[in-house]
């Protein structure tokens, strides 16, 4: 049966943002904890690598299988399972004993955020015509990234005053008034088409996009030249390409391939994928950066670096909200181009940064970061989505964010390599004993802990000083890459928003 939603479908977008706040709020915290979770739990250094990988891992490879298991089982039914999912992994993330029992509830987490994440957009597609999904994509990658200034603030809170534990439990309230305003205002919604799984390609992708996102992480903190890193990369890309083959003959065969090949054929959702995930690389410099830079350099605790990323979420949502309607009358080529060069003229402004800056000017150019992605990520995501049929509606959102996901860490890896370099040369001519140089070149918050041990002001001045110019060659990479997909963005994208009556859905 059919049914025109009416208002209720803002209700129902209403209840995927909560979802996103949920696993977003997590995914701000973790990096705050670790220091507070090795002390409780005894941590090694490997351990609390597993600790952040074994999410970003199950994270990546979830993606693609959850639109294919969204589209064939329905997206609403899924939804409420992957923030049950994610609820039941947060409460045992708090009551961990051990590393090991840490790692696996955070396997769990990032498999329920996988879900979530990609039934979320997939909802959206089904929810929206092409009229208003530019509206509504907005609304959903402003939510995206509501929880980053969020989650430092009140993380750094509890870790401050309370058990660290509650740094987890606190997304179990939010998970839970997700799932309650999904099942009151979110119809079920799957594809018409009874359509076969693939498990082969499940298989396939889930293992070759966790050992590709396995190198990258390996990759940025280690080095490029590290072994394990490029054979994981190297085995990642070959399991890759081999599930693109084993696609392509299953379609010929008249088979239901797990990823749809024939969605890069549409122009609109090749150039918005593929600039959306340029969009987030460009945006990792800063994202990656700027924490440290606040703690480190000028001195900061976590809330008060919260505090100064609100400039960047005040941009963002300024940017995603309206960019549907600027481009409406300009063109998503040009609003996405504008949001890139936009966020690449900030970056740029933030690569002449010098120790110890924390004022209007910092404020200003944080912000035009975020207000750049803003526009830029709304607009090319709405681009890959705007035409995709309610049937595809999964297979497409999973695609789209399996690309976006696999983007992050490899951002991390190169702008992190960048950073490390930058810092390591800035040290270079620093006199330093031969047993704390090693030390000290490892990251900023090693070299002020060298510094800290030697009681030398200097060293500590020139180890800050150091990290600003590894952060500056970062921002700078960052700006390069922005102004170059704006170029892309002009070059690609469709000059025209796709407009349309709007449509009932199944319910």
């Amino acid at each position: 049966m059919r049914r025109d939603l009416g208002a209720r479908k803002w209700w129902a977008l209403g209840a995927l943002a909560l979802s996103l706040l949920a696993i977003g709020l997590d995914a701000t915290v973790l990096n705050l904890a670790l220091p507070t979770l090795a002390k409780a739990l005894g941590a090694s250094s490997d351990e609390l690598q597993w600790f952040v990988a074994a999410y970003t891992l199950v994270l990546a490879a979830g993606m693609l299988p959850a639109g294919v298991l969204g589209d064939r089982f329905g997206r609403k039914v899924l939804l409420v399972a992957a923030l049950v999912a994610f609820g039941v992994g947060s409460i045992a993330s708090a009551y961990a004993g051990t590393p090991a029992a840490f790692t696996a509830a955070r396997a769990l987490m990032g498999l329920g955020a996988a879900f979530a994440v990609v039934m979320t957009l997939s909802v959206i597609t089904v929810l929206f015509d092409e009229a208003e999904r530019p509206r509504a994509i907005g609304i959903w990658a402003a939510a995206n990234f509501l929880a980053m200034p969020i989650g430092p603030l009140l993380g750094g809170w509890i870790l401050t005053n309370v058990w660290w534990g509650w740094v987890f439990l606190i997304n179990v309230p939010v998970t839970a008034l997700g799932v309650v305003a999904v099942l009151a205002f979110v119809p079920e919604s799957r594809s018409s088409e009874r359509t076969s799984l693939d498990p082969l390609g499940m298989l396939a992708s889930a293992a070759g996009l966790a050992l590709l996102t396995y190198g990258f992480i390996d990759a940025g903190e280690l080095s490029w030249s590290d072994a394990t890193a490029l054979r994981s990369i190297a085995a990642g890309v070959a399991l890759l390409a081999m599930l693109v083959l084993w696609e392509r003959r299953l379609a010929r065969a008249g088979g239901q391939p797990l990823v749809d090949l024939e969605l890069f054929g549409a122009r609109g959702f090749a150039s918005g994928t593929v600039l959306a995930a340029l969009t987030i690389l460009a945006m990792f410099g800063g994202l990656f950066a700027i924490p440290q830079y606040f703690q480190a350099v000028v001195g900061l605790d976590p809330q008060a670096t919260g505090l100064w990323l609100l400039p960047m979420i005040f941009g963002l949502v300024a940017g995603a909200v309206p960019a549907d309607r600027i481009a409406a009358r300009a063109g998503p080529h040009v609003v996405v181009a504008a949001g890139l060069f936009i966020l690449g003229a900030s970056a740029a402004v933030g690569s002449t940064t010098v120790a110890g800056e924390a004022d209007a000017t910092t404020a200003g150019w944080i912000c035009g970061m975020g207000l750049g992605m803003g526009l830029a990520l709304a607009t090319a995501a709405s681009a890959a989505l705007v035409e995709i049929t309610p049937e595809k509606g999964g297979v497409a959102s999973g695609l789209m964010q399996t690309v976006q996901k696999v983007a992050a860490p490899f951002g991390v890896a190169i702008l992190g390599s960048i950073l490390n370099e930058g810092y390591r040369s800035g040290l270079q001519g620093t006199a330093l004993p031969a047993s704390a140089a090693a030390a000290a070149q490892k990251s900023v918050f090693a070299g002020l802990a060298v510094a800290q041990q030697l009681r030398s002001s200097a060293l500590a001045g020139a180890v800050r000083g150091a990290f600003v110019i590894g952060m500056d060659h970062v921002l700078l990479a960052s700006a390069v890459l922005a102004v170059l997909a704006a170029a892309a963005s002009l070059a690609f994208m469709p000059r025209r928003a796709v407009r349309s009556e709007s449509r009932t859905i199944a319910a």
